[in-house]
């Protein structure tokens, strides 16, 4: 029997496209490391609100690096990211409070179908129109139903309070649970020094013989 799997949490909102590179890695690389990644949708309108940040697209310097900056990006990490076309009316003004409720929605009834889930959404509002990730019509309209239950509200409030307790001042945050240890890493690019902080072998943003396709 090998070691036990060491549990990393990642804290992540659709809105966020750093959120995805770090999403994709990290899924790139659970089969590989010997990690249990535990998925965890949260409002990250709710963190920057308790920490008192700003979204870096409001400040006119970083919008200007942040397109930039994610052009090359998707390159490295094969993710295709594009920025929306009616950027702040997607990102800014409609926020991410429903799809985040939906997400949990979805790890709280169909957990088996969160990550295609959670794929499907940053697909919708960063680079095409996505397929179903193998969810029924049915099951679809039964969780849009749910995303108003006190239940789903809850969850979804905890889990951004669960980060906000770990120092969350952004997303994504992965938070890595070593023996007595807790580490919180901010950010997409923090994921070579996760693998330092494992132990394990870092290969890149795609690991060889992973098929990073989307």
């Amino acid at each position: 029997m090998g070691p036990v799997p060491r549990t990393l949490e990642l804290f992540y909102d659709v809105l966020s496209p750093y959120s995805w590179l770090a999403f994709e890695v990290l899924c790139r690389y659970k089969n590989i490391w010997n990690i249990s990644l535990q998925l965890q949708p949260t409002l990250i309108g709710g963190i920057l609100r308790e920490s008192g940040n700003q979204p870096p697209a409001m400040l006119p310097h970083k919008a200007v690096y942040l397109r930039s900056d994610l052009r090359l990006l998707s390159q490295h990490h094969q993710v295709p990211i594009h920025f929306p076309k009616d950027f702040f009316s997607v990102i800014l003004k409609k926020g991410s409070l429903t799809a985040m409720r939906f997400l949990t929605a979805v790890k709280m009834e169909h957990p088996e179908l969160l990550e295609k889930v959670s794929r499907e959404l940053w697909m919708r509002v960063w680079s095409r129109a996505a397929e179903k990730a193998g969810m029924s019509m049915e099951q679809a309209q039964e969780l849009l139903e749910w995303v108003s239950t006190p239940q789903v509200k809850n969850q979804l409030k905890e889990t951004t309070e669960a980060a906000c307790k770990y120092g969350a001042f952004g997303l994504p945050v992965t938070v890595a649970h070593l023996q007595d240890e807790t580490h919180m890493l901010f950010g997409s690019d923090r994921l070579e020094l996760l693998a330092h902080l494992l132990g394990e072998k870092w290969m890149g943003p795609v690991p060889p013989a992973v098929n990073a396709k989307l």
